[in-house]
């Protein structure tokens, strides 16, 4: 896919829905102004708070396995970008380059994240889709807007903050307390609708 218009974003955080206890990967821009949340599984958002907080797991979990075969293999994660938002969920390409050939993969937002954190690589969101779900959380408020509603996979420039804030926060949470939490979970947290 040929990306014209794309923002970079950052990781702000990872919080709970606090009406499902879902996690959600916050993307922020720059700036603060823009952000865009994105519901995620446990397994994820397990996932992206190791990553986050640099806590070593007794074992690799599945995006450390990946990463790793990537770097055995010659092959450099060089950018993510989500590139659609589509009857309320977001597609993702994970870049990939091996010398000079790139490889572009399909991939979940979530997989995406957890690899380009690891990788250090630039997260991407492509105008386009910050632009549908401004639309559609208008919508969604009351206000005209000529796009169908999405459900709570959407964007808001005062949402995610009012989120952010209201639910917890898990930057806050030292390494120590991260690896309290991990060893607590149970096999049963990581399972979840797809």
């Amino acid at each position: 896919m040929v990306h014209e218009a794309a923002v970079e974003m950052f990781v702000g955080g990872l919080v709970l829905d606090p009406a499902t206890q879902a996690p959600i990967v916050v993307l922020k821009d720059e700036s603060g102004q823009v952000t865009l949340p994105i519901w995620i599984g446990i397994a994820e958002a397990t996932s992206i708070a190791s990553a986050i907080k640099q806590v070593s797991m007794a074992r690799p979990l599945t995006h450390d396995l990946f990463y790793e075969l990537l770097l055995e293999l010659g092959i450099t994660v060089q950018r993510i970008v989500i590139t659609e938002l589509k009857d309320s969920t977001y597609f993702a390409e994970l870049i990939l380059g091996q010398g000079d050939r790139v490889l572009v993969l399909d991939a979940r937002p979530s997989d995406a994240i957890a690899m380009a954190l690891r990788a250090t690589a630039p997260i991407y969101v492509a105008q386009a889709v910050l632009d549908q779900a401004r639309i559609a959380f208008a919508s969604q408020s009351g206000e005209p807007s000529p796009a169908p509603q999405h459900g709570e996979q959407e964007i808001n420039q005062e949402e995610g903050k009012e989120e952010e804030e209201s639910s917890k926060d898990f930057r806050a949470i030292d390494k120590d307390k991260w690896n309290e939490i991990l060893s607590q979970l149970d096999a049963d947290d990581f399972k979840y609708k797809m």
